[in-house]
């Protein structure tokens, strides 16, 4: 049976410097060299999944194919290596937790005394084996979420440093740690490094690489004071400044040869090279000087004075990943649907823009707004892409300001409204009475047919696709009639349960919306239909 490698990618000194990014990318830079890739993450919360934590505090909640709600470096990890990762690949103190008690209860462990240590590590390292195994992994690459030191993460650091006792030639690990620059001293200082490395020293882990995070490239004098005080060689501090885009991480690191060095420790050779579509990618978005201006029309990127794009970070994506497509350089501009129920004149500004998105969301804050910018689109020929709540939002506009059914709404946020045109579908009814809330979502992939010379149709080129969906309100089926009656295009259904998922609207340049999540399936070198066709129609 083949063996495989394991690669532990931790962080050090703060939160949010990249680890997910040097997850992806190296595992970029193994595939393109032949080697067949897994990546797992590991978040230290009790929650069982990422579906109950608020997107600003959090980001996205990115959805996997087989229904798991993870965090967003899946997303990562799938953009980068370009294939699918599924539910076995994200794990969360809580469900680590709840797997050895559910085994416990079961008499799983024959009536032994059940310990935080050795059983939760060894339940973690028996599913990280578990993902190598699946696919018949040559790596498999864990990133561990937060930083050494952290109390959260010390089993996970435990279960990492038990793989490296039994194995040690098969496990290596990666740390990625920040170098500032106080303005005031004007120089890089490595002591944080320092202080991240020792600390992951008494969890009995010594890193083989150090990925040095920085506004500025690193120089000899601090990799050489880098080695010498975190025990490494010096060609094993591996440079990474601050960049204009997170897809040229691989090649940055490519500089530094990280690639061939990762399996010269392994005792490997590269099977192949494959790294020019990638290579040629990175021209592309380089060399892109004419611009398209998308607005985005969403409620969870504002805290305070900033603005966390995190929380849309799949929908930002698959717009640059579709702009690139057309050779186009993506301008996004967040826009706030409050704003234009305080004064209605503002929203003549999406005149100048190429093309409208309103994107997934909970909750009854702004959605007059929204209706009012779709209106907006619709009437003007602006192109027009709703992403599950934003086609909710287009089905209320189009009853209310076509179908003359005043008032409609969803029953999300009006219960009693006269005309439900969005409801729940009765199991759902029943886990909000039960206050059942996570992973009960009509979640992951379903099928959708789709209905020959709609748009939908023409983007796909196939007659049925499977698409991710994270929502509980549905189409309500008892107004379709009415409403196609009065030219509403049903473009894509599932057939098992008859659901509407994709609306919209002849004689115009594309109004198209979905009640699955198309973003969570584009690619850099393989954007979604829908954005490639959005994109295309905004350039006209």
């Amino acid at each position: 049976m083949k063996k495989t490698r394991y690669i532990f990618v931790i962080g050090g000194v703060m939160s949010g410097i990249g680890k997910g990014i040097t997850t992806a990318s190296i595992g970029k830079i193994l595939k393109s060299k032949g080697f067949k890739i897994e990546a797992i993450k590991i978040d230290p919360y009790i929650n069982i999944d990422a579906g109950t934590m608020n997107p600003i505090e959090h980001g996205e909640v990115f959805v996997t194919e087989d229904g798991l709600e993870t965090d967003q470096d899946l997303g990562n990890y799938e953009r980068f290596l370009d294939q699918d990762i599924y539910a076995d690949n994200y794990m969360t103190t809580g469900r680590v937790y709840e797997a050895v008690i559910t085994r416990e209860r079961n008499l799983g462990y024959k009536g032994r005394c059940v310990e935080v240590v050795p059983h939760i590590p060894e339940e973690v390292i028996r599913r990280i084996k578990r993902v190598g195994k699946k696919d018949n992994a040559d790596f498999v690459l864990i990133e561990i979420g937060g930083t050494a030191g952290e109390y959260q993460n010390l089993l996970f650091l435990e279960a990492a440093r038990m793989m490296h006792l039994g194995h040690p030639e098969d496990v290596l690990f990666v740390l990625v740690s920040y170098l500032p620059m106080p303005k005031k001293i004007g120089e890089m200082k490595t002591k944080p490094t320092q202080y991240a490395t020792r600390t992951l020293n008494n969890a009995g882990i010594q890193p083989d690489f150090i990925i040095a995070r920085s506004d500025d490239p690193l120089d000899e004098p601090r990799k050489r004071k880098i080695s010498i005080f975190c025990n490494i060689d010096k060609d094993d501090v591996i440079s990474a400044p601050d960049i204009q885009n997170i897809y040229e991480v691989p090649l940055n690191f490519e500089k530094d040869k990280l690639g061939d060095k990762i399996l010269n420790k392994f005792g490997l050779k590269p099977k192949k090279k494959n790294f020019r579509n990638w290579q040629n990618l990175i021209k592309t978005i380089k060399n892109s000087r004419k611009i398209t201006e998308i607005g985005i029309i969403g409620k969870y990127f504002s805290t305070g004075n900033f603005v966390l794009s995190d929380s849309y970070i799949s929908v930002i994506e698959a717009v640059k990943h579709a702009a690139w497509h057309h050779q186009r350089k993506p301008k996004i501009l967040w826009l706030n649907s409050e704003e234009y129920e305080k004064n209605p004149k503002k929203i003549a500004e999406l005149k100048k823009l190429n093309g409208v998105i309103v994107p997934g969301g909970y909750g009854e804050r702004g959605t007059e707004g929204k209706i009012r910018t779709i209106e907006f689109c619709r009437k003007n020929k602006i192109p027009y892409l709703g992403l599950c709540y934003g086609m909710q939002m287009a089905v209320i506009e189009f009853a209310r300001n076509i179908c003359g059914l005043k008032g409609a709404h969803t029953t999300e946020i009006n219960p009693q409204t006269q005309y439900p045109v969005i409801d729940l579908m009765p199991e759902q009814k029943t886990n909000l009475q039960n206050d059942r809330y996570g992973g009960t979502m009509r979640l992951g992939a379903y099928r959708c047919q789709l209905v020959n010379k709609t748009k939908a149709q023409q983007a796909y080129k196939t007659k049925e696709v499977f698409e991710r969906h994270r929502h509980r309100y549905e189409f309500n089926n008892d107004f379709r009639e009415l409403l196609e009656e009065k030219g509403l295009v049903i473009s894509g259904f599932n057939p098992e349960r008859n659901l509407v998922e994709i609306i919209e609207l002849k004689n115009h340049p594309f109004f198209v919306a979905t009640q699955f999540h198309p973003e969570f399936k584009s690619r850099p070198l393989r954007p979604h239909p829908l954005f490639r066709e959005f994109i295309r129609a905004g350039l006209k």
